[in-house]
């Protein structure tokens, strides 16, 4: 064959391979499922809809079928970063997404605009697809303007709240090339998602305090009559202008050729029940009513959105008008009776729950009925108590149940640690367990060492640590062959090998924290001894009821903040206390008293410094996510949160100091160079002690090391799907997405 015949041969072959690999690609796209949805006679297209109290889905078979919404809030942003810093890759939206759907959920709520990427990843997962993972956009309102200005009608508010509304719609439509500005999503959104989006979710929580000014201050403000969206007479100031922003972003979505759904944000704060057991004012003071908003010319429908919690506000665990439901174990089901209240107000519209949940934290800050508390859980009861929620919410009637949240989120507060947490500008550097907000999420953000490190009383995996991850003291203390230490983002990890088996019925271990000049001497811990400088903190090992941190008196976080020479809140009882150490407790509930209050209430904390016995190993009997130490023969193990110990910041080694509070209220924190760890065992029968001064009665704490380490800028963090995923996997498993006529 010659040359130029090969050529030819090889060009046809080369030709017919294309031909062939095109037309298979487009056989393999033309059999592809692709989205039913419905044509309006106005050429307008729909996927979603509401109808009566129902909402509903257009499936694959051409028909109209109600739905109940099963969702997660999904955050913006990762450990190390704060949400206007947008550090999510589509790498990780890819894997998120698969996950959500394996949980059994059909949609994911997001809070404001993201960056492109989650719109062509959120595409590009559900090409394909016949039941896609869908999305339901929020809208972020001024926030903290409304709340610095008390209202809502006050100039640029409105002005930026449109804008920010024109971004959503058109960055979902991929029709907006945005410029960067700090704090905020930008880049040029190229890619459609407007077929995945299930609803239009306005604004946040409204502050009952600019609510009511703003009705006050524009009680003659005209009715609101829109294009599509329009007020009722009966509707407040607020309530008019909300429905000017809903009528805003229907007539923005109407360009592009679809309508769905629309809601604004909502919780109990603001809701339309009357609440006589509230002891706060504010908590009941005005409400925004979404029947006073009423959809014109709009097919997509609208719903009402609210934000439940089974322990905020008060009413919760205090107003009788809700003891009256019992669950199976007799307590009252606050939360079921409240939610089937809500629901008899709503008998037009469909009602959906967009946040609720509780956290697997350590740190707690409010009570609910039956010990749904805000924090206090480890995974497998946060999962537990989300299934139940779920259920009540199914139960009740409810169109949705959105859960929060995906992913833990670092950078969070909390109101009762957050004077604690010192710089503020540096919590998304470090995980503190204490603040439950950080804790929400089915998805943990583990900090460091947890992947390495397994809390199950054996030191094996220490020696897997680089060496200078891990300090070793070796100092002569009988009954105690040497100590480790290192840390990471969340904890202080400590592991003693001891000359003999450690038995807690026999031995007690403590170990005693010094960070700063000051504190206390443990003298009922640590008899007939002295110290050179006080203690801050001691922990102590031994049966379960008394392992816990202590602090010292004169450095109790909560003694200083709620005592007399802070809020004045504490029992006097407890204040005065001659013990010169404290339980570690945190405030769950300030002191109410009449006339500020409508009932009189006591200051409430709990103890939040118990160390619990068990292991972070998976699939043992006692696996617990709480779990803070054990012992295996002559080694015990331990990692103690970095604020039990003092610490504001550990990133940047800020301990809180002793000075008087500002103004009261304020603490305030000094750079320290580490942590100084004194180990000494105590022998129940005999009260022998062993500690590093051996047979002298005084210890000079500078002839022992301080643990000490670099601060830090970048963090390090795993994923794991949380012992509460695979609770909320059964619970969205065993109810129906769709209700079948």
């Amino acid at each position: 064959m010659s040359r130029q015949r090969r050529r030819r041969w090889l060009l046809t072959v080369l030709t017919g391979a294309v031909v062939v690999t095109g037309g298979i690609f487009a056989g393999w796209h033309y059999m592809q499922p692709k989205l039913v949805t419905y044509t309006a006679e106005n050429g307008t297209e729909m996927k979603f809809k509401t109808d009566g109290d129902r909402f509903m889905e257009y499936g694959p078979d051409g028909t109209w079928r109600e739905m109940f919404v099963k969702g997660v809030n999904l955050g913006a942003t990762s450990p190390g970063h704060y949400p206007g810093e947008f550090p999510l890759t589509k790498e990780d939206y890819l894997r998120w997404f698969q996950q959500i759907e394996d949980l059994g959920a059909n949609v994911i709520r997001i809070y404001t605009v993201h960056e492109p990427i989650f719109y062509s990843a959120l595409v590009e997962y559900n090409r394909g697809r016949e039941q896609p993972l869908y999305f339901i956009q929020g809208i972020w309102s001024p926030e903290e303007e409304l709340i610095e200005k008390q209202d809502a009608y006050a100039a640029h508010i409105e002005q930026t709240f449109k804008q920010e509304i024109e971004k959503a719609v058109s960055a979902v439509y991929g029709d907006a090339d945005i410029p960067a500005k700090q704090g905020e999503s930008s880049g040029k959104y190229k890619t459609n998602a407007g077929k995945y989006l299930m609803a239009w979710h306005v604004g946040t929580e409204w502050d009952p305090a600019m609510v009511d000014n703003t009705n006050e201050k524009h009680a003659d403000v005209p009715q609101y009559k829109g294009v599509h969206f329009s007020a009722t007479p009966e509707a407040s100031p607020f309530e008019n202008w909300l429905a000017e922003l809903l009528d805003h972003t229907a007539v923005l979505e109407k360009k592009y050729g679809w309508e769905h759904p629309m809601t604004f944000t909502n919780w109990v704060t603001t809701d339309v029940l009357d609440h006589p057991g509230e002891p706060l004012y504010e908590e009941d003071l005005v409400s925004v009513d979404a029947r006073h908003i009423q959809p014109e010319a709009w097919q997509g429908g609208y719903f009402a959105a609210y934000h439940v919690y089974p322990y905020y506000p008060d009413l919760f665990h205090i107003d009788k008008t809700l003891q009256t439901i019992k669950d199976e174990n007799g307590e009252y089901n606050t939360y079921k009776s409240y939610l089937r209240k809500l629901k008899a107000e709503f008998s037009d519209m469909p009602v959906m729950i967009t946040e609720y949940g509780v956290p697997s934290s350590l740190g707690i800050s409010h009570l609910g009925m039956g010990g749904r508390n805000q924090g206090g859980h480890n995974e497998v009861e946060q999962g537990d108590i989300d299934a139940s929620l779920t259920q009540d919410i199914y139960d009740e009637g409810y169109s949705g149940a959105i859960v929060f949240m995906w992913q833990d989120e670092w950078f969070k507060k909390t109101w009762n640690t957050m004077p604690l947490e010192i710089p503020a500008d540096r919590r998304a550097y470090w995980l503190n367990v204490l603040t439950n907000e950080k804790m929400f999420g089915l998805l943990a953000m583990d900090p460091g060492k947890q992947e390495q490190l397994t809390i199950d009383g054996s030191l094996d995996d220490w020696d897997d640590l680089k060496d200078e991850e891990v300090t070793t003291w070796q100092g002569q203390v009988h009954g105690i062959q040497e100590m480790k230490m290192t840390h990471d983002e969340a904890y202080l990890y400590i592991g003693l090998t001891l000359d003999q088996p450690f038995d807690p019925d026999q031995t007690v271990l403590r170990i005693g924290t010094d960070t700063l000049a000051g504190g206390s001497q443990p003298d009922k811990l640590l008899p007939g001894r002295t110290l050179s400088d006080g203690l801050e903190t001691v922990i102590t090992l031994g049966q379960d009821e008394e392992s816990q941190v202590e602090i010292a008196k004169d450095y109790d976080f909560n003694q200083r903040l709620y005592g007399k020479e802070g809020y004045d809140m504490l029992p006097d009882q407890q204040e005065d206390s001659s013990d010169p150490f404290h339980p570690w407790n945190l405030a769950v509930s300030l002191r109410m008293t009449p006339p500020d209050t409508r009932s009189a209430h006591p200051f409430m904390n709990e103890k939040v410094g118990t160390l619990k016995r068990g292991t972070t190993a998976p699939g043992q009997s006692d696996t617990d996510s709480l779990t803070a130490w054990q012992y295996n023969g002559n080694q015990v193990e331990m990692r103690i949160p970095w604020m039990l110990l003092g610490f504001g910041d550990p990133s940047s080694l800020q301990a809180i100091d002793y000075g008087p509070l500002k103004n009261g209220r304020e603490f305030s924190t000094v750079a320290v160079e580490g942590v100084t760890l004194i180990p000494w065992l105590t022998d129940r029968a005999t009260k022998k002690v062993s500690w590093p001064g051996g047979e002298q009665t005084t210890l000079d704490l500078k002839t022992l090391p301080v643990y000490s380490w670099q601060p830090w800028e970048q963090v390090q963090y795993s994923e794991r799907l949380k012992l509460s995923y695979e609770k909320m996997k059964k619970s969205y498993e065993k109810i129906p997405s769709f209700q079948i006529e």
